[in-house]
């Protein structure tokens, strides 16, 4: 879709679902800096006849200062099941809804889920108002692979748990991201260190778009050692991205590389990779990039 295309934001919904086109807007909302509402987002604000909030102090406070004064309902983790029938009634009544989280895009570690797997299933129309996220403004600015990214929000809060899920994660090949609170980031990162490796390269945002905005960049280690001596990076709202694996291993059973070493006593590696790829059947390929790894000597016996 080109830059000039416009999609109109209310068409006619199947299925009668919606009367009259009533939508379901999913609407980000700025992460610190007000002027990052869209001014799509605040005509949405204004005409919608209920927004739903996951907390409506926090957002009627914003919503004031925006000009805008459409009737809230709020809608969190406590009450979601119970708050998105009430707003399906009211879409498919003809209603249109603004579904709003406390900063950034819904549903991206936020409330949401729910209301929007539902009005899909009746085939109540859907539209995103895009906007800031805060996993996407740090992995812009991070300087690491964008390719290819796995966002993992909130790591666990236990440290046994967040270091098994950080564990099952050394070997991804992709850029990690993840949400953190700013009392668990020395642990975190102490963690990132056992599990992932001191040299792996990170990215710490923090604040972002707001005032006191800090973006830090190093290994892992290094930033280890600055946050036990820089308290101002454990105060705030913090995104940390990851380096993924840089190099995957091929794994191969330990019989496999017993063969494997033997032959390369006496025959180069590419010779010792194409007769253990004929006794194993495990590819050539991968038993090459094995041998050229494992530091063994022809002289061995």
């Amino acid at each position: 879709m080109t830059s000039d295309d416009q999609v109109p934001d209310r068409k006619p919904v199947a299925d009668g679902a919606g009367a009259d086109g009533a939508t379901l807007y999913v609407v980000a909302t700025p992460i610190g800096n007000r002027g990052d509402l869209s001014p799509r987002a605040l005509e949405v604000l204004r005409t919608v006849a209920v927004i739903a909030a996951e907390d409506t102090r926090h957002s009627g406070q914003f919503l004031r200062l925006m000009g805008v004064g459409t009737r809230l309902l709020s809608l969190h983790e406590h009450n979601e099941a119970a708050r998105s029938a009430e707003l399906i009634d009211l879409l498919r009544k003809g209603e249109s809804v603004a579904l709003v989280s406390d900063a950034g895009t819904p549903l991206i570690s936020d409330p949401g889920f729910d209301i929007v797997r539902e009005a899909r299933q009746q085939g109540i129309r859907v539209v995103p108002i895009p906007g800031s996220c805060a996993l996407i403004a740090a992995l812009s600015v991070a300087g690491l692979p964008t390719d290819r990214f796995s966002f993992e929000g909130f790591l666990p809060q236990k440290a046994a748990a967040r270091r098994a899920r950080l564990d099952a994660l050394r070997s991804d090949a992709r850029t990690l991201v993840f949400y953190e609170s700013p009392y668990r980031l020395r642990e975190t990162l102490a963690d990132i260190i056992a599990s992932l490796g001191g040299e792996r390269q990170v990215c710490i945002a923090r604040e972002l778009t707001k005032l006191h905005e800090t973006v830090y960049f190093g290994t892992a280690s290094m930033l280890a050692a600055r946050a036990r001596d820089d308290a101002d990076m454990s105060r705030g709202e913090l995104v940390i991205v990851v380096s993924g694996q840089a190099e995957e291993v091929p794994v191969v059973a330990e019989d496999v590389q017993r063969i494997l070493g033997i032959l390369l006593a006496e025959l180069s590696a590419a010779q010792a990779a194409k007769l253990a790829a004929r006794i194993t059947g495990v590819a050539r390929k991968d038993l090459y990039e094995l041998a050229t790894g494992l530091d063994v000597r022809k002289s061995q016996p």
